[in-house]
């Protein structure tokens, strides 16, 4: 990232809303003492809202999960809000998504209900300032970690929000995202899965519901995953020794019934697994919301890893 210094109060909270929490890219290296990640449950969509705010990789977003969210901008602000359509507006028009928004000072950013999606990304040109925990800012309740204060509390009403100075100038980058890359997130998603280790000890049946079977996804999900209800998987395996757990595992516990480890996920476990999302799979995932259809594909590691290089390479990472 860029040289940066904090200012002064940029945003006030006027209503907090259920669920808003600033994340940047994640925390890591730090899983061999229990703590897991963090980061935004949609990457590609916090990657575009940095991308077209003119920040650098890294910096931190809001993510606003089921909106209700409504904001003061202490100051003249450029902004861009990408992932879900929460029906934001700007002092009751209509905000564009995809793409860089001016915000005047005194007016109100105010987030409805979903349209598509679940979680948007607001990021602001200069990227939110706050102090780092174990080397990242972003927000794990459970843990008390991250955050605005450093403790893992989401926002509350009345909150002020410090953004930093921006080292480069509003007129430099893309400022709107091409049509082909603004995903519909009320299509159902086909979802790219790299089989795992203990792939072959689910049953053959359980194997073909499992790749053309649609999988509805539970209202029992949040950041910690998202459980699937669907055909019943029979695994031989009953339990393992509790092993490592990365972002986008796929644990089948015993009701047969998958759970899609996501961001707050907890660093090991010991059920088998049908194999992991990709990030950009659980990225899309991260934007269903309950009841919806997804569809699980297989893929090989090389073409996944290819995708994502891509994808990565596209934002300077």
């Amino acid at each position: 990232m860029t040289p940066q210094s904090a200012t002064d109060i940029a945003i006030r909270v006027r209503r907090a809303g259920p669920l808003a929490l600033l994340q940047d890219r994640g925390r890591f290296g730090v899983r061999h003492l229990g703590v897991t990640q963090g980061g935004p449950a949609d990457l590609y969509s916090w990657a575009w809202a940095n991308h077209l705010a003119g920040n650098p990789w890294g910096s931190a977003s809001l993510e606003v999960t089921f909106g209700g969210l409504q904001l003061v901008a202490e100051r003249d602000l450029e902004i861009a809000i990408a992932g879900a359509d929460l029906g934001a507006t700007l002092e009751g028009k209509p905000v564009p998504l995809w793409q860089r928004v001016h915000w005047p000072e005194g007016q109100t950013l105010a987030f409805g209900t979903p349209a598509s999606g679940l979680r948007a990304y607001l990021s602001v040109h200069g990227g939110f300032a706050a102090p780092p925990a174990m080397g990242s800012v972003a927000c794990v309740a459970r843990e008390q970690l991250g955050g605005f204060d450093g403790y893992g509390r989401k926002l509350a009403d009345d909150d002020q929000l410090r953004i930093f100075t921006p080292t480069t100038p509003t007129t430099q980058g893309l400022t709107e995202a091409p049509g082909h890359a603004r995903p519909d997130f009320r299509e159902p998603p086909q979802l790219d899965l790299l089989p795992g280790a203990q792939i072959a000890e689910f049953t053959g049946r359980s194997l073909f519901d499992a790749f053309n079977a649609w999988w509805r996804v539970d209202d029992r999900a949040d950041r910690m995953g998202v459980r699937l209800t669907g055909p019943r998987l029979q695994c031989q395996i009953r339990s393992l020794i509790s092993e490592g757990i990365n972002l986008g595992g796929v644990q089948v516990p015993p009701d047969g019934q998958p759970i899609v480890l996501l961001n707050d996920r907890q660093t090991i476990g010991g059920y088998p697994r049908l194999g992991s999302l990709s990030p950009l799979a659980a990225s899309r995932l991260a934007q269903c919301l309950p009841g919806q259809e997804v569809r699980l594909v297989a893929r090989s590691s090389e073409a996944v890893l290819r995708e994502y290089r891509a994808f990565l390479a596209g934002f300077n990472a």
